[in-house]
């Protein structure tokens, strides 16, 4: 569907969106009528050096030009000149919006008319639809932004300084963050309170007594002891019932077989899609948004298309999808795999409470635009996070699996009871989709999962033909040693999803939310997993302790509802902040003179200054501990702790010390840089240690089996 062009054939129309890939993807769908230029984000904002809040007057916002965005819209201002029509064309989220209505108040005494345009994709036809139904900016939408946007300045305006004075300076603190931490926090404590228990498990390897069907050997587990559950606590235990068990006769006492379905998955929210990308393609939770926008704002496909969004817009809760998106999918799921992978009523799914349901899921902006098809037009993370995005959307429009499941129960005995349990594939349907993908997929996943299927006894891919009351081979027993685990410590997947469940943050906060954590040195990566750190567990105490309400979970759930009332017109946002600052305020007054000081000492050390000679101490920072001159301000020295690595360059002499680069990414590097330029990601091993010890599934962030691992096993052989 084309624009309507102007009579003339000057430019009549200026287009503003947030970024200049945007911009040149836009330009190339509109006709010589319409100007395309780039905001660069908010030329508005709350300043730095001050709250910009006025509290006693309803919060009226203090909104100024930052300086970095001066030139900015100088230049959108001579862009405006003689225009028609002023087209704000910022993201369809709240953010968007209040960006949208910032440009507005900049081009308030204009004469251009000014219209608000939103589109979920960035596709010709989405575009100029947008463009022929243009609207008026959505203030519900822009008071619910600037809620939040006042909300978390005035707790971070108030709180901060607070922390600077008891604890150090540079701390920051935040309604969502500070939540955030408390549950890394929390986590960390139940992992350190843990104490493991042990516990076995008992499998025995059988088959058939029929010469036919005897070369299948399949694996049960002992599940019930007389008619208690089995458990058994020690390896005497396990020895007393390995050798009740020696002589034992094995019956099949049932054989059932069920065809179970298993539905495609609904596509992605951000949330979920965050989740998935750091499971399987290991993408951090920024990286992910950080990849996915450049997918959503245009990628040249040169003779295969041009420039076009290959997603839709990427920050969402919903589940829904366009009519036209489905019927696209519906016709190509037809010619691609045929009429039995597409159901006869197409599936619908139901998006979370609270969802935005005027918006779409993540999709592709077409079905037809195969990852291969498109892979050497994009990077590799680009190909990798679209390809999970494009096989997630179509597997969601088609029919489900079928599964063959087999469940045998077995006695040996007269009291002890075995279960065997197996699953088989009999129709791919939606997993069709995902070819290899799935097969490596599942590759990995198997091999992670592996103990807690030797746990559940569900691991048998193919049973020999089995009677009721028929006698089996008894091949071995083997007895695996368990001890229960503690808690996994959170990644961003596991902690995205406690946020989402929990109501915490929306799509727009998850990653920025992981992101400040880090930064500010409240917690660590190891491995993946996110570790809190001392000034974490500091931190968070006394935030507790003298802000109970502002720390807890629900209570931010509720902030949240209380932010999508605003945006539904359904609550008024002054009386929305006064309502939480009044509470807020005489809990900070009482903070400010009963929080106790948890100010690190400064500790001298034996070296001198090189530069002025006098003693150098220990302080603390924002990342931690680090040595600083005693004659502070007047000498600025300061350095690193090292951490007692020598160097491994022949001939240094220097020691490895923790460093971080602009974009806040730790290293080491050499104590006598810039003479020595070595760098690394990770401390070398020690020369004296062959094998470093390996960290726990709650160290590493891996995903732990649901009862334990195994760490000993007792085989015996049956003759």
């Amino acid at each position: 569907m084309a624009v309507k062009k102007a009579e003339k054939s000057k430019t009549k129309h200026l287009v503003i969106v947030e970024s200049p890939t945007k911009a040149g993807t836009i330009n190339k769908f509109l006709g010589k009528d319409y100007h395309v230029e780039a905001s660069f984000g908010h030329v508005r904002d709350l300043p730095k050096s001050k709250m910009g809040v006025d509290v006693a007057n309803d919060f009226v916002p203090q909104y100024i030009i930052p300086s970095k965005a001066k030139k900015t819209v100088n230049k959108l201002k001579k862009a405006a000149e003689g225009m028609q029509t002023i087209f704000l064309a910022a993201d369809p989220d709240r953010e968007g919006e209040a960006i949208s209505w910032h440009l507005a108040a900049i081009f308030n005494g204009s004469k251009a008319d000014i219209k608000r345009v939103e589109f979920n994709e960035l596709t010709k036809e989405a575009v100029c639809r947008a463009f022929e139904h243009p609207r008026e900016i959505d203030e519900n939408l822009v008071n619910a932004q600037q809620a939040r946007r006042i909300l978390d300045r005035v707790v971070g305006y108030e709180l901060s300084p607070l922390l600077w004075k008891k604890v150090q300076r540079g701390l920051s603190a935040g309604r969502v963050q500070s939540v955030a931490l408390r549950i890394i926090v929390e986590r960390e404590r139940e992992i350190r309170a843990f104490v493991p228990e042990e516990y076995w498990s008992l499998h025995a390897e059988l088959s058939s007594k029929r010469p036919e069907q005897q070369s299948k050997i399949f694996t049960a587990k002992l599940v019930k002891i007389g008619k208690e559950k089995a458990e058994i606590h020690r390896e005497d235990e396990m020895l007393g019932v390995k050798n009740a068990l020696t002589n034992a006769e094995f019956r099949v006492l049932s054989v059932q077989k069920k065809e179970r379905q298993r539905k495609a998955q609904a596509p992605y929210t951000t949330s979920k899609l965050q989740q998935e990308a750091y499971n399987r393609l290991g993408f951090s939770a920024v990286k992910t948004m950080k990849v996915a926008q450049s997918l959503y704002e245009g990628v040249d496909l040169g003779k295969d298309g041009g420039p076009v969004g290959l997603i839709t817009y990427m920050r969402t809760d919903s589940v829904n999808i366009a009519d036209v998106a489905r019927k696209e999918a519906s016709q190509y799921i037809y010619e691609k795999f045929g009429s039995e992978y597409y159901p006869q009523t197409p599936n619908m799914y139901k998006s979370k409470k609270g969802a935005q349901e005027a918006h779409e899921a993540i999709r592709p902006s077409s079905a037809y635009r195969e990852p291969e098809k498109i892979k050497s037009h994009l990077n590799e993370e680009q190909y990798k996070l679209y390809d999970l995005i494009w096989r997630k959307f179509v597997s969601s429009q088609m029919t489900p699996a079928r599964d063959l499941v087999t469940s045998i129960d077995i006695q040996a005995g007269t009291e002890y009871f075995f279960k065997a349990s197996g699953t088989k594939n009999i129709f791919p349907g939606f997993s069709a989709v995902f070819g290899d993908f799935q097969k490596n997929v599942e590759k990995k996943e198997n091999e992670d999962k592996k103990e807690e299927a030797d746990e559940s006894g569900d691991v048998n891919d193919d049973f020999p033909e089995l009677e009721d009351n028929e006698l089996l081979n008894l091949h071995q027993l083997t007895g695996n040693q368990h001890f229960t685990k503690p808690p996994p410590r959170f990644n961003d997947a596991s902690l995205v999803k406690i946020l989402e469940e929990k109501g915490i943050g929306r799509p727009s906060t998850y990653a920025p939310t992981i992101s400040t954590l880090v930064y500010r040195n409240y917690a660590e990566r190891k491995g993946g997993a996110l570790m809190p750190t001392e000034l974490a567990d500091t931190v968070i105490d006394l935030l507790v302790n003298h802000f109970p309400v502002i720390l807890d979970v629900e209570f931010t759930a509720r902030m949240e509802e209380d932010l999508d009332l605003i945006e539904e017109g359904k609550a008024d946002w002054v009386k929305i902040l006064k309502e939480f600052h009044e509470p807020f305020e005489k809990q900070l007054v009482e903070a400010r003179e009963k929080m106790k000081d948890m100010k690190k000492p400064v500790v001298e050390t034996d070296e001198k200054c090189e530069k002025c000679g006098k003693t150098m101490v220990i302080r603390w920072g924002r990342f931690g501990k680090f040595i600083a001159c005693s004659g502070f301000p007047e000498c600025r020295n300061t350095k690193a702790i090292s951490t007692g690595v020598p160097c491994p360059k022949e001939n240094c002499g220097g020691s490895l010390v923790p460093r971080r680069s602009k974009g806040n990414r730790k290293f080491f590097g050499c104590s006598k840089y810039p003479a020595c330029d070595y760098i690394a990601n990770q401390l070398p091993k020690s020369d004296s240690s062959e094998s470093s010890p390996v960290p726990s599934s709650a160290e590493s962030g891996e995903k732990p089996s649901t009862d334990g691992h195994q760490s000993k096993a007792s085989t015996e052989k049956i003759q």
